[in-house]
């Protein structure tokens, strides 16, 4: 069930054909394709925004439809964030999985135009995207957003997800935000980025390329806008393509913490005030290499989600 609880805006900013950025922790890059996508996002105009003001958290929170809005019968019982004081938050999104609900998510990215092979479902609960070859024989990104349909300013986020594993396999769970106007540059909070690829030497995966590790790292400015505000990798976590883990941010005014089920894990100093959406992809590359007839495809080697939760401070 998904249930978005906040008050919303009067209405959505259009998506602007601005420079795609991509996140490059723990020594990672671009693939070829990729490489192709940003010099294509890089000729188009930014789009001009909506006027910018200055709104409180939950105005600047999008729910998407009436049907949408309602909040548990029994307020007591809604989702908390796992190891946080319960009092200190309201939740505002919790998708469960029942269903895919294209009201919340979209299928691509704003520059991506999204690939006829399917390789992603919503079943027994939990949403599924898998390594898969389109028609032409190769590996495609698959990204779905809630860009133009829900952001949030401030709060915490959380998924529960079981990693893919393979060669090339890179799933990330990440905060964004592209608004012409709202900022010289492109922020983003990379929450879970992770590398299986890369073999036991990398130390982000074991001998059979099963993810290990992970990272997280803070862009206030984006990639284009200078270095990192801290990146941060997590090693020796054991298989995270085994079971289901919990990887969630508290997004303050003035810090951002990075939680692993429930375990302060890193923080940064560091002040991003503009609203962001966020992000479930598996692409492929960077620090964990090419895919190739070694990596597995097909619904048995998911990125699989069990739920997305946010909630704003109180």
């Amino acid at each position: 069930m998904l249930k978005v609880v906040a008050k919303p805006t009067t209405s959505v900013f259009a998506s602007a054909a601005v420079a795609l950025i991509l996140s490059a922790c723990g020594g990672g890059g671009t693939s070829a394709n990729q490489s192709e996508q940003l010099a294509s996002a890089q000729q188009q105009p930014a789009a001009a925004s909506e006027a910018q003001t200055t709104k409180t958290a939950a105005e600047m929170t999008f729910v998407p439809a009436a049907a949408e809005q309602a909040a548990p019968a029994d307020a007591s019982a809604a989702p908390t964030p796992y190891g946080q004081a319960a009092a200190d938050f309201t939740l505002t999104f919790s998708d469960e999985f029942d269903s895919f609900n294209t009201n919340v998510w979209n299928d691509h990215l704003w520059y991506e135009t999204p690939s006829e092979t399917k390789n992603f479902t919503v079943e027994d609960g939990k949403l599924k995207i898998w390594p898969q070859r389109d028609a032409s024989g190769n590996f495609f990104n698959r990204s779905l957003a809630t860009n133009g349909k829900y952001y949030q300013t401030y709060g915490y986020f959380e998924m529960e997800a079981k990693l893919p594993y393979g060669k090339g396999t890179w799933p990330a769970f990440w905060l964004f935000t592209h608004e012409a106007g709202a900022h010289p540059y492109r922020p983003e909070i990379d929450i879970l980025e992770a590398y299986a690829g890369g073999g036991a030497e990398s130390g982000w995966s074991d001998a059979s390329m099963r993810p290990t590790a992970y990272a997280s790292t803070v862009w206030p400015n984006g990639i284009e806008g200078g270095p990192a505000a801290g990146t941060k990798t997590y090693a020796n976590l054991g298989d995270l393509s085994a079971d289901f883990h919990k990887y969630g941010v508290k997004w303050e005014p003035n810090k951002i913490t990075f939680y692993f089920d429930g375990k302060e894990m890193y923080s940064v100093n560091e002040s991003m005030d503009k609203r962001m959406y966020m992000i479930l992809d598996l692409w492929y590359g960077s620090a964990s290499g090419t895919p190739d007839d070694s990596t597995p495809q097909g619904k048995g080697n998911s990125f699989e989600v069990n739920y997305v939760r946010a909630w704003q401070f109180k």
